[in-house]
C-alpha cells in the first residue's frame, strides 16, 4: 500500500478527531484499557444493499484480504508527516485503523467506549462551574478542543474524499472484520455524520451532575442522546457549529461520489 494513499487515514482521523475524542473522566477515574472489542452481532445492520456506494471503489467485492495491522505502521508515518511528532502523541499507536472504524460504528450508539478511541482524551478534566444551585460546563472548556478544530478547518474536503475513495477497501475490510460481514462502512460513516449533525442546539450553560466519578448531563433527555452527540454538546456551542459546518461539507462531498444520490 502506497504511503501517500495512507494520508487519507490521517486526514479522516484528524477531521473527525474532535468528534472521536472521549470526554476526559474526572481526576480519580481509572485509565481506560487500550484493547479493542467488536460490537455485539445483534447490533449489526441487516440490510445488504449499499445505500451510499462509493462509485470508484468496488471494495465491498474485494477478493484479496487486506493486512490491516501491516498498514498501521505506514499510517503512523503518514500521521507524522501530516501533523508532526507532538500532535502524533495524541493518537494511540496500536490498532489505529480498527480503532477508527470501531469508533465510527459506536458514535451513534448510547456508548462509545474510550478503549476503542483512535485518539487519546483531550487534555485535562472537563471544566465545570459550581455554585449553590447547580454545576454547569465552564465556557473555558471549549478551548480544550480549539486545536483540533483548527486542524479540521485547514484540510481540503475534496482532496480528503478523493483519497478516501482510493483507500476505501481498507476501511471496508476493517468494518467487515468488526462483525458486519454484509455491512458497508461508507453507509455507517454517513449515518454517523447524520447523527452528529442532528445534535440539538442547546443554549448554554449546560447543567451537569456527578453521581459518581464521571459527569453526566442533568437533563435526562440530553443524557439519553448518542455518545457522539453528547461529545458535540460538551464541545461548546461555537465549536459545535463549526464542526457541523465541516461535517456537512464532508457529507456533501461523500454523496457526490455515490451514484443515484
Amino acid at each position: 500500500m502506497r504511503k501517500g494513499n495512507l494520508l487519507i487515514m490521517a486526514l479522516i482521523a484528524v477531521l473527525l478527531g474532535v468528534i472521536l475524542i472521549s470526554v476526559m473522566p474526572a481526576p480519580d477515574a481509572p485509565e481506560p484499557a487500550t484493547t479493542t472489542q467488536a460490537p455485539e452481532q445483534s447490533l449489526a445492520p441487516a440490510a445488504e444493499v449499499e445505500r451510499y456506494p462509493i462509485a470508484a471503489a468496488p471494495s465491498s467485492q474485494a477478493t484479496q484480504p487486506i493486512n490491516i495491522e501491516d498498514s498501521d505502521s505506514a499510517y503512523g508515518d503518514a500521521l507524522l508527516q501530516l501533523v508532526g511528532a507532538e500532535a502524533l502523541g495524541n493518537f494511540y499507536s496500536d490498532r489505529m485503523i480498527r480503532r477508527f472504524v470501531a469508533t465510527i460504528d459506536n458514535l451513534p450508539r448510547q456508548e462509545a467506549p474510550a478503549r476503542m478511541m483512535p485518539l487519546k482524551p483531550v487534555g485535562g478534566p472537563l471544566l465545570v462551574e459550581r455554585n449553590a444551585a447547580q454545576m454547569t460546563i465552564d465556557p473555558a472548556n471549549a478551548q480544550r478542543y480549539a486545536r483540533y478544530l483548527e486542524i479540521m478547518a485547514a484540510v481540503d474536503v475534496k482532496r480528503l474524499v478523493d483519497m478516501y475513495v482510493g483507500l476505501y477497501p481498507v476501511f471496508q475490510q476493517a468494518y467487515r472484520e468488526l462483525g458486519y460481514p454484509r455491512g458497508h462502512f461508507n453507509d455507517r460513516l454517513v449515518d454517523t455524520i447524520d447523527d452528529l449533525l442532528a445534535t440539538p442546539d442547546v443554549a448554554p450553560p449546560l447543567a451537569v451532575v456527578q453521581p459518581k466519578v464521571l459527569y453526566k448531563f442533568a437533563d435526562p433527555a440530553l443524557e439519553k442522546r448518542s455518545a457522539g452527540q453528547k461529545v458535540m454538546l460538551r464541545m461548546g456551542a461555537d465549536n459545535m457549529a463549526q464542526a457541523k459546518r465541516l461535517l456537512t461539507a464532508i457529507r456533501s462531498e461523500l454523496l457526490s461520489r455515490s451514484p443515484g444520490q
